[in-house]
């Protein structure tokens, strides 16, 4: 149990011959010392935390008093004790710290899985939360973000190994998002590495993924006309897609098309991007009859007559798609995202501009291209790219 109590060391005698006062702190057998702004003349003046043969030792009793009852607080508030050192204990008792901050894996980790779900991220934060409960069960227990070593990351890449009979690409994943934890918590400043916990460890560059496909290919499946529901779904929202910039799927299916604009931040980036994160675009025509066919006229929001789960719906369309483009003879892999890539890929082909392509699909602007931090893009160079794009489909 972690005790606190008021101490002189008659060894640390200042330069004055005055000794400080300090709180020591006693915790799993360590004790470390917190220095306070009382000082006495010399040791005989302090005896069992009272200040003695000083005119105004009542005085500085009284707020020694207050200031350790601050102290006992603190470190009643504090719980689980047994998961900090007793320098950890002492930092947290200086610092004033609330007995609510996230200092351990498992708590920063819970807490960013719950706002990915309340931003209805929630694929990504069940990967979070799936390699959470591993890590967890491989050190036995919660611990401390201090804690987390290079040590630490290597044997639990053994761990996943031999346990869970993953590749490398696997682990690689699971890496990754326990990096992830790790940065949030260097963001919000709870906890300082000298040395990266996960430097040992070399993430190899995901490969890039080939969805995008050709102009001739967007053209077949435009021009298609399926004999089922759920294959001309999945034709309606690729093009959707396309037409609006490669709109991801969830803020696609949470728009309100009764407004004239098509405006909105992306949920992917939207807690995590600094600065103005809004896309706005002008609804080209060709998607404004898509848009007419699904939209529910009460919400605005389009509506296909399922009751799918968001999770659900977006495997259901990716199965569709591929079944849309087996019929067709596409060769070409292919799945909504496929949008997106190929929106983009045209519009480089075509000669846009990088910078206004990154506006319409909502991508940070990359750091290697200084000049371009300084440009607004305006939704006039969108929807002129937007126009160029689709005018290629005509011509």
């Amino acid at each position: 149990m972690a005790t606190i109590k008021l101490v002189i060391l008659p060894h640390a005698t200042l330069k004055d011959g005055t000794n400080k006062i300090r709180i020591a702190v006693n915790h799993q057998g360590v004790t470390r010392y917190i220095p306070t702004h009382y000082k006495v003349d010399s040791p005989s003046q302090f005896r069992d935390g009272q200040v003695l043969n000083r005119p105004d030792a009542h005085t500085m009793n009284i707020k020694l008093r207050n200031l350790l009852n601050d102290y006992e607080e603190r470190l009643y508030n504090i719980s689980s004790l047994h998961l900090y050192s007793c320098t950890q204990l002492k930092e947290l008792l200086r610092n004033g710290s609330k007995p609510d901050t996230p200092l351990t894996f498992q708590a920063v980790s819970s807490e960013y899985i719950s706002e990915l779900r309340q931003d209805k991220r929630d694929n990504y934060a069940t990967l979070l939360e799936r390699n959470c409960r591993y890590f967890t069960a491989f050190c036995k227990g919660d611990i401390l973000l201090a804690s987390i070593t290079p040590y630490i990351i290597q044997n639990y890449v053994r761990y996943l190994k031999k346990n869970y009979r993953m590749n490398d690409t696997t682990i690689d994943m699971f890496i990754s998002r326990t990096r992830t934890i790790l940065n949030r918590a260097k963001k919000q400043n709870l906890v300082h590495y000298e040395i990266e916990p996960t430097s040992i460890h070399k993430i190899q560059a995901a490969p890039e993924r080939e969805l995008d496909i050709t102009v001739q290919e967007l053209i077949k499946i435009r021009d298609s006309s399926p004999d089922s529901k759920r294959l001309i779904v999945a034709r309606d929202l690729i093009l959707l897609s396309y037409y609006l910039g490669g709109v991801n799927l969830i803020d696609l299916l949470s728009y309100d098309f009764r407004n004239t604009r098509f405006e909105y931040i992306r949920t992917k980036s939207r807690n995590t991007k600094k600065g103005d994160k809004r896309i706005s675009l002008t609804i080209p025509p060709e998607a404004e009859a898509i848009i007419e066919r699904w939209m529910n006229h009460n919400t605005g929001k389009l509506d296909f007559g399922y009751k799918f789960s968001y999770s659900n719906f977006s495997r259901y369309v990716n199965r569709s798609l591929k079944s849309l483009a087996k019929s067709l003879h596409i060769k070409s892999k292919i799945s909504y995202y496929s949008a997106r890539k190929s929106f983009v890929q045209h519009g480089f082909e075509l000669g846009i501009p990088l910078e206004i392509l990154e506006y319409c699909i909502g991508q940070s602007m990359k750091k290697n291209r200084p000049i371009f931090n300084y440009l607004r893009i305006m939704r006039d160079h969108a929807d002129k790219a937007i126009r160029t794009i689709l005018d290629n489909l005509i011509s």
